[in-house]
């Protein structure tokens, strides 16, 4: 039995390749949700892609470490970079399920 290929069979160069119509998927699948009367842009990042940062989770309010898997989530019109929070993906998918007043402590970051 030979070995298997690793490299793509045909002319393309790999360029070409991630210029193609799938080339915005690279950072993960992006979807639309409805949630709280706003259409929200929702793409998960694999563990190995969250590397090196450290993010609040908005809906427990504890912190996502580097290299978790999570989800990020921005409402769609009207949201920039700056309206982006990283939730873990069982508190996004028990989002509605939760209370809306968060305990926090005295000291503790909003986000």
């Amino acid at each position: 039995m030979s070995p298997r290929r690793n490299r793509p069979r045909g002319g393309e160069n790999p360029t070409e390749r991630d210029t193609g119509a799938g080339a915005g998927d690279r950072y993960g699948l992006e979807r639309t949700e409805d949630w709280q009367g706003e259409e929200w842009l929702v793409r998960h990042v694999s563990g190995a892609s969250a590397a090196g940062k450290r993010y609040r989770c908005p809906g427990c309010d504890q912190e996502i470490p580097s290299g978790v898997p999570h989800v990020v989530a921005w409402p769609q019109y009207g949201g920039g970079v700056d309206d982006r929070r990283h939730w873990h993906k069982a508190c996004w998918n028990a989002k509605d399920r939760r209370t809306t007043r968060v305990q926090r402590s005295r000291n503790a970051p909003r986000y």
